[in-house]
C-alpha cells in the first residue's frame, strides 16, 4: 500500500539486521557445537541415503549437501554459509539496492540450511520465527527500488507496482499470531503462577540469562509484579485484535504497547535477537505518516472539511473512545483491580475460572481467523483498485501478472498459517478447509508457518535449578568449571549479551530442569571436556587461559545440581545465593563403563573419521584464516562491533546526503543542461501558479 513505503523499508532493514546478528552469533560457536571435535558434530546429520539428489534436497533442505563439492566438511560448509549470510545481511542493511527478493531468499535458504544440521541447539522458537519472517521478506522486498522516498501519491502510482504493499499484511498477521498465542498459552497451561498473577515474582531470577536490571526488577513490590502480569495479558491478548483496526490511532496505540513490552523484556533478559525481531514485526502497524514521511505536505493550506468527513471523524473518535473504555472496564472487571489508598497499592486477582476462559477461547478463536480473512480481502480489493489505475496496457499487463503471482502467494501463506494458529484452540482444528491442511503438510519442513507460545509455564518456583560442572585430577579435590554467561560464581554480575545467544549456556538451563538423561548432548559435553577439546572449551571460556584445566584436561568430571536465588539488597558483593541439591551427573573418566554406556545409549559414539576431500583446500584454508583473525574477539564484542560499524556507515551516508554539493548535477553524474532563455512570455507563464490537478493549464490558456 502507498502508505507503508517507509515501514516496509524499515522492516527489510530490520530483517537484514537480525539475520546479521543470527549468522554472526552462530558462526562464533560452530567449531565447539558442530565441528569434528564439537559436542554434536554436524557431519553425523547429513549422510546420503541412496536417494536422488533433488529428493534428498527436498526432504532435508540444506545447501550443505554441496559442501563436499567445495572440498569442505559439513562444519566448514556451515561456517561458509554463516559468513556469507553475515556479509549479505550487512550489505542489505547498508545498501538499499541489495534489499532485493533474491538477497532475502538467499538469507532464508542459508538459515534454513543451518537449522537442518543445528539439532537441539537450534530448536528455539525464535529460530522458527526468523525463518518465517525471512521468507515474508522475500515477498515484501520490491523487485526494483523507487527512485526516492519523497514522492507524491500520484508519482508513486506511476512508478511503483500496485501489489507491493499486499505481502506486508502477512507481517501484521504473523505479529498477531505470535502475540495472541503467547498470551493465551500462559492461561491454557494452568500454570498457578500465571493464574495467581505471581509469575513475575519468579521470572526475573529463573529466566535463562538474566541481566543486572533483572536483579532490580526482582525486588520490586509484589503488587507491582501482579499489575505487570495484568498488563502483559492486556498487551498480548486484548490488544492484538487492534492490529486490524480501521482507525489509524488504534493501530498506533497497539504499536506502542508492543514496543513497551519488548523493550522491558530486552532490559531485563538476554533473549538474543528474539525481541529485536518482534520489534521488526511491529513495523507492520505503522504508516508513512507515523514516520513523518509526509511532513512535506503538512504545510499545505487546509480546505474546509465537508460534513460527511466531519461526521466520519466524529464517529471514529467515538468508536475509539468506546474501545478504550471497553479495555479499561474489562481490565478492572476481569482482574479485580482495587486501589488501596492507605497502603498506596493496587490489588489485583483473576476473577474468571479456567472453564470460563476455555469457553471464551473457543468462542473467539474462529472469529479471529475470519477477522484475518476479512482484513486480507480488504487489502486485496485495495490492491485490485490500484491495479485498475495503472496507465498503459503494457504496464497494466505486467502489473496484473505480478499482482496475480504475489496475491496467490499471499493467500496461500495465509491459509497455511491457519493450521499452526489453530493449535491455540484444538477445537477449531477440524473447522479448517482440508486444502489448508494439505498445503501445510507439504511445506511444513520448510518452516514457512509455525506455532508459537512463549513463557508457557514458570520454572524454578522453589529456586532456580542450575547445573555446575566440576573437574578433578585425583577424584578427591574438585574445581568448579565456570561458564562465561550462565550463573555460577555467586559474586559475578549477570552479563548483558543482546543480541548474542550462547547456545550451550541456554541448553545448560534446560538441562537443569530434569535428569541428565533428558539431555543426551550433556554426555557428549562431558566427553569433550575430558578429552580437552579446545573448540568446546572456548564455548565455556573464550580465553582458554581462564579455563582451570587448560594445561591438562581433568581426569574426572562430575556435575552437581544447585538451587540459585537472587541475593537480597543488603548483601554486598553478591548477586546470588545458592544451595546444593543433588548430584546431577556421576563422576566419570575416559574409558569409564558408565560413560561408554551413556554414549552408546544416546548414539554419540562416532568412530567414523571425517571424510577426506580430494578437491582444492584453498577455500578451507581461507575459512581457517578468517577464524584465526576473529577468534580473539568475544562473541558479544564481535556483534556490537558490527552494530557500531553499521552505525558509523549510516552516519557517514547521512552526512554525505546532506552536503550542499550533493545536489549538483555534476556530482550526481548527470549532464548539465544549458539554462533556457527567458522572455516575456516565459515570465508571464511562470507568474501563473499551476495546481496538481491540471487546472493550471486552463488558467494559463485563459491568461493568454
Amino acid at each position: 500500500m502507498a502508505g507503508s513505503r517507509l515501514p516496509r523499508q524499515l522492516f527489510l532493514q530490520g530483517v537484514a539486521a537480525v539475520f546479521m546478528f543470527a549468522f554472526a552469533s552462530l558462526y562464533t560457536q560452530i567449531p565447539g557445537l558442530y565441528g569434528p571435535d564439537g559436542i554434536l558434530p554436524a557431519r553425523r546429520t547429513l549422510r546420503p541415503q541412496g536417494k536422488g539428489r533433488w529428493q534428498q534436497l527436498w526432504e532435508t533442505p540444506t545447501l550443505l549437501w554441496e559442501a563436499p563439492r567445495l572440498g569442505l566438511d559439513t562444519a566448514q560448509g556451515l561456517e561458509l554459509l554463516t559468513l556469507m549470510g553475515t556479509v549479505l545481511a550487512l550489505g542489505a542493511l547498508l545498501l538499499r539496492p541489495l534489499r532485493h527478493p533474491l538477497i532475502y531468499l538467499l538469507l532464508w535458504a542459508a538459515y534454513l540450511s543451518a537449522c537442518q544440521v543445528g539439532q537441539v541447539f537450534l530448536y528455539f522458537q525464535w529460530d522458527s520465527l526468523l525463518l518465517e519472517t525471512g521468507f515474508l521478506a522475500v515477498l515484501v522486498a520490491p523487485l526494483r527500488q523507487p527512485p526516492n522516498h519523497k514522492q507524491t501519491p500520484q508519482a508513486w502510482l506511476a512508478g511503483a507496482s500496485p501489489h507491493e504493499g499486499l505481502p506486508f499484511w502477512l507481517v501484521r498477521w504473523l505479529l498477531f499470531r505470535l502475540m495472541f498465542a503467547s498470551g493465551v498459552v500462559k492461561l491454557t497451561s494452568r500454570c498457578p503462577t500465571w493464574w495467581g498473577l505471581t509469575a513475575l515474582t519468579y521470572h526475573y531470577e529463573t529466566q535463562c540469562l538474566p541481566t543486572p536490571a533483572a536483579w532490580l526488577a526482582h525486588h520490586l513490590p509484589v503488587w507491582l509484579h501482579k499489575l505487570s502480569v495484568v498488563a502483559t495479558f492486556l498487551i498480548e491478548i486484548a490488544v492484538p485484535p487492534l492490529f486490524f483496526a480501521p482507525i489509524r490511532r488504534l493501530r498506533l496505540v497497539a504499536f506502542y504497547a508492543q514496543v513497551l513490552l519488548q523493550v522491558l523484556i530486552i532490559i531485563t533478559g538476554n533473549y538474543n535477537f528474539f525481541n529485536l525481531l518482534t520489534l521488526v514485526l511491529t513495523t507492520a502497524l505503522l504508516e508513512d505518516c507515523h514516520l513523518a514521511a509526509e511532513s512535506g505536505h503538512s504545510h499545505h493550506k487546509r480546505t474546509p472539511t465537508s460534513w460527511p468527513k466531519a461526521l466520519l471523524a466524529t464517529l471514529s473518535l467515538l468508536l475509539e473512545l468506546a474501545i478504550y473504555g471497553l479495555l479499561a472496564y474489562g481490565t478492572v472487571h476481569y482482574f479485580g483491580l482495587e486501589i488501596d489508598w492507605q497502603q498506596r497499592t493496587i490489588h489485583s486477582r483473576i476473577t474468571f475460572t479456567f472453564h470460563q476462559f476455555s469457553q471464551w477461547l473457543k468462542t473467539v478463536t474462529l472469529p479471529t481467523m475470519w477477522l484475518g480473512v476479512v482484513s486480507l480481502a480488504w487489502e486485496v480489493l485495495i490492491t485490485f483498485w490500484r491495479w485498475t489505475q495503472v496507465q498503459g496496457w503494457l504496464r497494466k499487463l505486467w502489473a496484473g501478472i505480478q499482482f496475480s503471482v504475489v496475491g496467490a502467494a499471499t493467500v496461500a501463506l495465509f491459509l497455511i498459517s491457519l493450521v499452526p494458529y489453530s493449535y491455540v484452540e484444538p477445537g477449531t482444528h477440524g473447522h479448517l478447509w482440508t486444502g489448508a491442511h494439505h498445503m501445510f503438510g507439504a511445506v511444513e519442513h520448510l518452516q514457512l508457518a509455525n506455532s508459537y507460545g512463549l513463557f508457557r509455564r514458570m520454572t524454578g518456583l522453589g529456586g532456580r535449578p542450575e547445573v555446575v560442572l566440576e573437574g578433578s585430577y585425583d577424584g578427591q579435590h574438585w574445581i568448579e568449571i565456570e561458564f562465561m554467561y550462565k550463573p555460577g560464581n555467586v559474586s559475578r554480575q549477570p552479563p548483558v549479551l543482546v543480541p548474542h545467544q550462547p547456545r550451550l549456556d541456554w541448553q545448560m538451563w534446560f538441562a537443569a530442569l530434569g535428569p541428565h538423561t533428558h539431555s543426551p548432548w550433556f554426555t557428549s559435553l562431558v566427553l569433550r571436556l575430558l578429552q580437552g577439546k579446545e573448540p568446546v572449551i572456548r564455548l565455556v571460556q573464550s580465553h582458554v587461559t581462564s579455563y582451570p584445566f587448560y594445561k591438562q584436561p581433568p581426569t574426572y568430571i562430575r556435575a552437581q545440581r544447585y538451587k540459585y536465588w537472587f541475593s537480597q539488597p543488603g548483601e554486598q558483593g553478591r548477586w546470588w545465593r545458592r544451595q546444593w541439591v543433588e548430584e546431577f551427573f556421576p563422576s566419570v573418566s575416559l574409558g569409564d563403563p558408565t560413560l561408554e554406556m551413556l554414549l552408546k545409549q544416546f548414539g554419540l559414539q562416532d568412530k567414523t573419521p571425517p571424510r577426506a576431500h580430494s578437491s582444492s583446500r584453498t577455500l578451507a584454508q581461507a575459512l581457517h584464516w578468517v577464524r584465526t583473525q576473529l577468534s580473539p574477539l568475544e562473541p558479544p564484542t564481535l556483534l556490537w562491533s558490527l552494530l557500531g560499524a553499521v552505525g558509523a556507515v549510516k552516519i557517514v551516508q547521512a552526512l554525505l546526503a546532506s552536503w550542499p554539493f550533493q545536489s549538483s548535477p555534476l556530482i550526481r553524474g548527470e549532464k548539465q543542461k544549458p539554462a533556457p532563455k527567458k522572455d516575456s512570455r516565459a515570465a508571464s507563464e511562470q507568474a501563473v501558479p499551476a495546481s496538481n490537478n491540471g487546472n493550471g493549464s486552463r488558467a494559463l490558456r485563459r491568461k493568454k
